[in-house]
């Protein structure tokens, strides 16, 4: 006996599968639904599912075999960018293609040493001057949880608005990489616009203060787009089209195409906008052995992810372990080619900043008894587009209140702080960031 997702959602004349915009009833029943749908629509090419996942397969050996022989040759597989090429437009044409190639990048000297250092002397201020120790509650939600569980302080902090914080997001510096980064990907396809590549929303994110001495189990292998939306929405049914019709060739990572109106499945801790890349700023030197960002850095690793759940050792009713209010999971039983080119970023220094594709999988390595303080400011970059615009009225709220962003735990701490960053204080990109 068939059963079939409750409520019934028709067929999308657009991506010709059925679709749900909300989180379906029955999610086991529309998860063996839509990926009966997508393998019927590869079979229909005249290939099999096994057939199309060979030739990702292919790809991916050729990719990771270049990655293992850079490593091997103590060369760094993470692509590195000095700022003031960046600025003056020198980056070489060498080092654009890599950087499209690994979907990754450092930006060295993104902001003086001094600078970053300053900023991270102004956070403490601002948790301790308004004894943000005595009054934390513990973590929210779960998707840190394997980090500090043994500390009395936390590692990542529910902090949004400091003066650090904002004048990072705000800064010139900051537009002008996120605009080279943004520019790496197809923002006008289909015969129309999906994002300006040359204005940012200023997306507010958490920072993270681990400290000399820790012991940390990092985090497991995973990335952040999506979970079941990934396969069920229309939009990103739209976006994963050539994938979903078995053309894996004509499927490219880095085009925009749909999924900025692409809707998404809420969760306690979920990203409402669309990041071109996930980013974030040193604010102290950082060791590559010292439970530092690794990142398996091949873009097109996506097209493995999406279609790996239609092969016939995974169960009918399951995605390899994706589900909802989750991060979506990368593990050795279904993804153990793809882990083999985990790699970690090269040693960095305060104000260097750390980038990689929003489709990228990544982890956090555990360290032990860390050398050294390992503190950063999540900033992403978020162009402006259908998605981030609609994002950005609740953030211009929790700006002027001082509430924790609709993105994350409803915690607030800030909402009483006096010496948070003041609408006043923002200058011209950050009001057009926050659309004020």
């Amino acid at each position: 006996m068939t059963t079939t997702a409750t409520p019934a959602t028709p067929v999308s004349p657009s991506s010709g599968l059925p679709h749900w915009e909300t989180l379906p009833d029955d999610l086991p029943a529309a998860t063996a639904e839509i990926k009966a749908a997508i393998r019927a629509r590869i079979e229909a090419s005249g290939r099999t599912v096994a057939q199309v996942v060979d030739e990702i397969e292919t790809f991916l050996e050729g990719e990771i075999a270049d990655i293992e022989a850079t490593r091997a040759r103590g060369e760094e597989v993470w692509p590195v960018v000095d700022y003031a090429d960046v600025e003056a437009g020198t980056v070489t044409e060498e080092t654009l293609a890599l950087v499209k190639r690994r979907g990754c990048a450092v930006v060295r000297g993104h902001f003086d040493r001094a600078r970053a250092e300053a900023w991270d002397a102004d956070v403490v201020d601002y948790v301790e001057s308004n004894r943000f120790f005595e009054t934390y509650a513990g973590p929210a939600d779960d998707f840190f949880g394997t980090l500090g569980s043994e500390m009395s302080k936390p590692e990542i902090y529910p902090v949004y608005w400091s003066r650090a914080q904002m004048e990072a997001r705000q800064d010139p510096r900051m537009a002008t990489v996120q605009a080279f980064l943004n520019r790496r990907w197809t923002s006008d396809s289909e015969g129309r616009r999906w994002f300006d590549p040359e204005v940012d929303t200023l997306y507010p994110d958490r920072l993270r203060r681990r400290p000399p001495g820790a012991t940390s189990g990092g985090l497991g292998t995973h990335l952040d787009p999506g979970t079941l939306d990934l396969w069920m929405t229309e939009g990103y049914q739209q976006h994963f089209r050539h994938l979903f019709s078995g053309d894996v060739a004509a499927y490219d990572p880095w085009d925009a195409a749909y999924r900025t109106e692409a809707a998404q499945y809420p969760g306690s801790t979920m990203c409402s906008a669309f990041r071109t890349f996930q980013g974030w700023t040193a604010l102290s030197e950082m060791q590559r052995d010292q439970g530092v960002l690794h990142t398996v850095p091949i873009p097109k690793a996506m097209a493995y992810l999406m279609l790996r759940p239609l092969l016939d050792d995974v169960p009918a009713e399951e995605m390899c372990g994706v589900q909802p209010n989750r991060t979506f999971p990368v593990n050795e039983r279904y993804h153990a080619i793809l882990t083999r080119a985990l790699s970690g970023i090269p040693d960095v220094a305060p104000g260097d900043s750390v980038w990689w594709h929003c489709d990228m999988i990544h982890a956090v390595a555990p360290v032990t008894d860390q050398q050294g303080w390992g503190n950063v400011i999540y900033i992403p970059a978020a162009p402006q587009c259908a998605k981030n615009d609609a994002y950005a009225a609740s953030v211009r709220e929790a700006f002027l209140s001082g509430r924790s962003p609709h993105d994350f735990p409803e915690e607030h701490y800030e909402a009483s702080w006096p010496n948070r960053f003041a609408p006043e204080d923002l200058n011209a990109v950050g009001r057009r960031g926050l659309g004020l």
